[in-house]
């Protein structure tokens, strides 16, 4: 049914789609993720994205988001609300959650949807936006397994003459020969710096992505086996409850546990491999970490959710990571399927919660000001709004 529908949405865009999308004049040549080179125009004015907020982000950062004709992901179109019951009869209630992007630029609400998870594009949109380029993340949560979708869809938009520019992140299920490898990040900004002629303002960028990864690393690359701290990257999913579980834990091979393992050099708890992995209560009461962080699952969970929902007090009366308050929050990111620029919030949240005395002199609230300031070029008082879109207010505490 899916190629049927596909089908018919094509033949509607090609017969609308008079002219080429990219207007006559200078062009240039740019190879993308794919190592495929496509020519697009020298001054590029219209752009749509159909990923979670990567190409986005990076675009605000250079400058050119102006650029953004229409977008792919409904997760740049949602304000989030957290409502969790306590024990005592009242609720944990936040709002505003949200993309840092969405943040930056409330009137992405506005722009046209040309895709959204499970559904195939809308290629009469696309075709009617008339673009100059179509910039495709596939490890995004529109295509993040369906590689068949991904590549009908890149063929479609290609045969109305439109270019497309593939970027591949590192949770990539297909074209990706180092996956897990989070430097393909910095990569991307560096890729997107060249389609729009930014090269020096990328470069910048993600050299400053490098440096605040290897910051981590480098305090940390001389800790024992003896003295890592065993840590539990634990989502609270209420579908997994739903279910019967208690909540997800992330393995040794996700990307997450490449931060926790290799970069910020802890010993993951879940010593499998794998992604949202069910555990029920005594599965993870015998982990027994050190150290939890509640990781982005079917919603944000702050750590009160551990400590005080009525449906996790067997957890909070017999686990030592509860009873110590050594529970962190990871940041919010919605559409979490693969990684932004935002990924060393996560690596700094791991580093301090895992080793807070080599970590002492890192005040989390001036640190979140001080990168967000870099990577958008932003000032004091939009850095600190881009703390409460990721729920991180809890650093100001």
């Amino acid at each position: 049914m899916k190629h049927s529908i596909f089908g018919c949405i094509c033949v509607i865009a090609i017969c609308i789609m008079v002219f080429p999308a990219s207007a006559d004049g200078e062009t240039r040549t740019i190879t993308d993720g794919r190592g495929v080179s496509i020519d697009v125009p020298a001054d590029i004015q219209r752009v749509i994205c159909i990923d979670d907020g990567l190409a986005e982000q990076v675009m605000y950062s250079l400058g050119v988001d102006s650029k953004i004709v229409g977008i792919g992901s409904t997760c740049l179109q949602q304000d989030w609300k957290v409502d969790v019951p306590r024990v005592s009869g009242s609720n944990i209630t936040m709002t505003g959650g949200m993309n840092t992007f969405s943040s930056l630029r409330p009137d992405v609400k506005q722009l046209p949807l040309v895709a959204q998870y499970n559904s195939p594009p809308n290629f009469e949109m696309i075709a009617e936006l008339n673009p100059d380029v179509v910039i495709i993340r596939p490890s995004d949560c529109t295509f993040y397994t369906d590689e068949s979708t991904m590549k009908q869809t890149i063929d479609t938009i290609e045969s109305l003459e439109i270019p497309v520019f593939v970027t591949y992140g590192p949770n990539s299920q297909y074209g990706c020969s180092d996956c897990t490898d989070i430097s393909t990040v910095d990569n991307e900004v560096r890729l997107l710096g060249k389609l729009f002629g930014k090269d020096t303002e990328a470069e910048k960028l993600a050299g400053y992505l490098e440096q605040s990864r290897n910051f981590v690393q480098e305090r940390t690359k001389d800790i024992t086996d003896a003295e890592k701290p065993s840590v539990m990257i634990l989502g609270l999913s209420p579908k997994t409850r739903g279910e019967g579980s208690a909540g997800d834990v992330w393995g040794i091979d996700t990307i997450e546990g490449v931060f926790l393992e290799q970069i910020v050099n802890a010993r993951n708890a879940y010593q499998e491999k794998g992604y949202f992995n069910k555990q029920n209560t005594e599965q993870i009461l015998a982990l027994n970490p050190d150290v939890i962080l509640l990781a982005t699952d079917w919603g944000f969970h702050p750590v009160e959710e551990l400590y005080s929902a009525p449906y996790y007090q067997d957890l909070a009366n017999n686990m030592d990571a509860i009873k110590n308050k050594q529970v962190y929050s990871l940041p919010w990111l919605p559409c979490n399927c693969d990684k932004r620029i935002e990924y060393p919030i996560e690596l700094m949240v791991m580093a301090k919660a895992a080793y807070p005395d080599k970590f002492a002199d890192i005040n989390l609230n001036d640190w979140l000001i001080s990168f967000y300031k870099n990577i958008y070029n932003v000032d004091d008082k939009t850095a600190d709004k881009l703390i409460s879109a990721q729920w991180m207010d809890w650093v100001r505490n």
